[in-house]
């Protein structure tokens, strides 16, 4: 399993992605955004941070990132992708992903544990530190999602900070393929962090590149 992690101008996560995509299994590489060549890597993570300095928008810049052109074809391949925070916000500027993320509601950033309910009803405990993390989509949209099962994570009761609608903390593709969460699973897999529940994520991307 050979996992690449995208890097931007900005991002902060990146490393912590690497050493997430190692402790599941597996060799990690960074790849640069102004990559065209993905190197013949299995899966990709878009970390978070703030690529291009969150200007005009929050992942508006980096969706036009060459490697994110690679990224799209990887994707369409049916080759697994997860953003995570920042990168969910790439995910859904670039199309990628339905829907958008918004400011948090309380318009103040956020940095806190919290518990994430996947789609097996399996409850999760993974920190989240956003400004924009608030997910938002049409009424009809959100409806079309829940009837495909695309919605990956909700916020179990009372943990939804950011106002998101219908608690959704994460969404998947259609095909199932790509995955975006504004939590960070990566600092959640090590036991000193005070959980490990951030490993399902990866293990569940892993499963798709199998």
């Amino acid at each position: 399993m050979i996992w690449g992690v995208l890097q931007f101008p900005g991002s902060c996560d990146e490393r912590d992605a690497l050493h997430a995509c190692e402790v599941v299994g597996g060799e990690a590489r960074l790849i640069w955004h102004g990559e065209r060549d993905l190197g013949g890597v299995d899966a990709i993570v878009i970390p978070g941070g703030f690529s291009y300095g969150d200007y005009l928008r929050a992942g508006a810049i980096a969706r036009f990132s060459p490697a994110m052109e690679a990224v799209a074809e990887h994707a369409a391949a049916g080759g697994p992708v997860l953003g995570i925070c920042n990168g969910f916000q790439v995910l859904c500027e670039a199309g990628l992903l339905p829907g958008a993320l918004l400011r948090n509601e309380e318009l103040r950033f956020i940095c806190k544990q919290a518990d994430l309910v996947d789609g097996e009803g399996q409850t999760l405990s993974i920190p989240i530190k956003h400004g924009e993390g608030r997910y938002y989509a049409p009424e009809e949209m959100l409806d079309a999602l829940e009837a495909r099962g695309q919605v990956a994570y909700r916020y179990a009761d009372g943990h939804n900070a950011n106002g998101s609608v219908r608690d959704i903390a994460g969404v998947r593709n259609e095909r199932g393929n790509v995955v975006g969460l504004m939590p960070h699973p990566e600092h959640a897999v090590d036991p000193l962090t005070g959980s490990t529940d951030g490993r399902q994520v990866f293990e569940a991307l892993e499963r798709l590149a199998a």
